[in-house]
């Protein structure tokens, strides 16, 4: 391929390799010039214009790609037209994507021009995901290296396909020790039900026994018999070794265990079994979280029928670490030896829009600002330090709260909504403190005691990290925070609270119930303001 800049008059059939706007004129990157693209070139006053121009034995890049892509895709996988010498590959319908790996590694050695990338092997996919990727870089490639990579990727047989979920009944059995809380049970079956519905799988039996090998012998044998085609078992304690109580219930029954421990984190403790030609899974505690674990990577290759050795499994540890569970026990990021340090934050930077004027934080009610009740509610809690940001009227704000003992951090960006205020609470945390409870400024009715109360039942070590109050069922304010969550209530933007992250870590929230309605209300509003003193004016 010739590739270089000519005069427009040399330039006929050529490829256009950098877009040309001109006035009026306006050419595309790989147009193919014409004799009406020149004359407009030169009426534009163009002098050079950069091209390309295949020679004989050069393929299109649009060609080269479709005939590559088109070799490499087996089942499942569906190809789309080339493009600006791009070709895509899409699975065809739900299932793990599998990969040649070196096939692959040899089809992207063989010319630097031609690119082939895929999602990880094993990924699960759905009907519509984009799996792999053909590029042609160049806008040619000689037509030798395109038939060299045609016939590797014909070689491989192929390169990538999606191999399809085939197991529909899955049996899940919980064994039972003093202390397992029903509902930790019925969250494991909602949690195992939403793992399974993306393969079209369901749970068609479920059952619960003693955490003793001959009472799991006989139950896991009675679902295999009544059709289970994947048993999945939740021991009420961990797995410990190869002869616990699961690995013994499986052997009991004629079963083998293939491989105990993966080198996936969190998933440690898997086991991976089979009886009587039926997979048996003995369950991380990661696999109760709905959360990414290595449970997943095999349970998503075993619904497909797709087999699992030991020696797949000794070979996820490069990209075995996961992200972290946050309720488990025992973090990566070690927790602090000083114990449960609360700090508190009171936002007082709002701009009281919804007030029609006047700052809200400086109403005054029995005596006091708002603001000013607020703040020394949380000084007469167990939070240290009490950091109030300011931002709108922060004089008058600092100025009401003079003789507080009391760290100011000023929000010069508070026009920009709550979270602005947010992050510079958190910036502003002492290093030694282990969370931190987020106090609304206008919510005078949270009192010292409600704070003490989410204090004392913030327990990291025990996987309570995030602490809400709730009244009739809703959840209130204000809420208290484990440092490993200072990061993402930092990366908020917008007039928005923290409220959105309670979804993404319910695992780690605890509930406080309250008696009446202080963690509900706040005074966004004259009438709201006026209801509160007539309230206080009746008590």
């Amino acid at each position: 391929m010739k590739f270089g800049a000519v005069p427009p008059s040399q330039a006929k059939g050529a490829i256009v390799v950098h877009a040309i706007r001109r006035g009026d004129l306006v050419l595309k990157k790989g147009a193919v010039l014409g004799d009406a693209d020149i004359v407009a070139l030169g009426h534009a006053g163009v002098d050079a214009v950069t091209v390309a121009r295949l020679e004989p034995g050069d393929v299109g890049e649009d060609v080269a790609a479709a005939d590559i892509a088109a070799a490499a895709a087996g089942e499942g996988v569906d190809v789309d037209a080339a493009r600006t010498g791009r070709a895509n590959l899409h699975a065809a319908f739900p299932g793990v994507l599998v990969v040649d790996k070196p096939a692959i590694d040899r089809l992207n050695d063989i010319d630097p021009d031609i690119t082939f990338a895929t999602l990880p092997a094993f990924a699960a996919v759905v009907a519509g995901t984009m799996v792999a990727t053909l590029k042609i870089i160049p806008f040619a490639v000689p037509a030798s290296a395109r038939d060299r990579a045609v016939a590797q990727a014909r070689a491989a047989a192929p390169l990538v396909r999606v191999a399809p979920y085939k197991i529909r009944k899955v049996a899940v059995i919980s064994t039972l020790l003093p202390g397992l809380a029903d509902k930790v049970v019925e969250k494991t079956l909602r949690v195992t039900a939403e793992r399974l519905a993306p393969a079209g799988a369901a749970i068609v039996a479920e059952r619960r026994v003693a955490h003793e090998p001959q009472a799991l012998a006989g139950t896991l044998d009675g679902v295999i018999r009544a059709g289970a085609e994947l048993v999945i078992v939740f021991g009420a304690s961990a797995i410990a070794d190869r002869r616990d109580v699961i690995p013994a219930a499986v052997e009991a029954i004629g079963g083998e265990v293939r491989h105990f421990g993966m080198p996936v984190d969190p998933g440690n403790l898997l086991l991976v079994a089979a009886a009587r030609g039926v997979p048996v899974l003995g369950a991380p505690g990661c696999a109760r979280s709905p959360k990414e674990n290595g449970f997943d990577w095999v349970l998503t290759r075993l619904l497909c029928g797709l087999p699992v050795e030991r020696r797949d499994i000794t070979g996820m540890g490069v990209g075995g670490l996961l992200m972290e569970i946050v309720t488990r026990p025992q973090p990566r990021e070690r927790e602090p030896e000083h114990g449960r340090r609360v700090a508190a934050i009171v936002l007082a930077a709002g701009r009281s829009t919804r007030m029609g004027g006047p700052n809200k934080l400086l109403a005054a009610l029995g005596g006091r600002p708002l603001v000013r009740i607020a703040v020394e509610e949380a000084l007469a809690s167990s939070a240290r330090p009490v950091i109030v940001v300011t931002g709108h009227q922060r004089e008058e704000v600092e100025a009401a709260l003079a003789d507080l003992p009391v760290r100011f951090v000023h929000n010069s960006d508070f026009a920009d909504g709550l979270s602005t205020s947010l992050k510079a609470g958190i910036a502003a945390m002492p290093d030694d403190v282990d969370g931190a409870v987020v106090c609304l400024g206008d919510m005078p009715q949270v009192g010292a005691p409600l704070i003490d109360r989410l204090a004392a039942a913030f327990d990291p070590g025990h996987g309570a990290l995030i602490v809400v109050p709730t009244s009739d069922g809703k959840r209130g304010n204000p809420v208290l925070w484990a440092r490993r969550f200072f990061p993402d209530l930092a990366a908020i933007e917008g007039d928005v609270g923290a409220r959105h992250l309670l979804a993404g870590f319910r695992d780690a929230v605890v509930e406080v119930p309250v008696q009446d309605n202080a963690a509900l209300v706040d005074v966004d509003t004259p009438e709201a303001l006026s209801a509160l003193r007539n309230e206080v004016e009746r008590a």
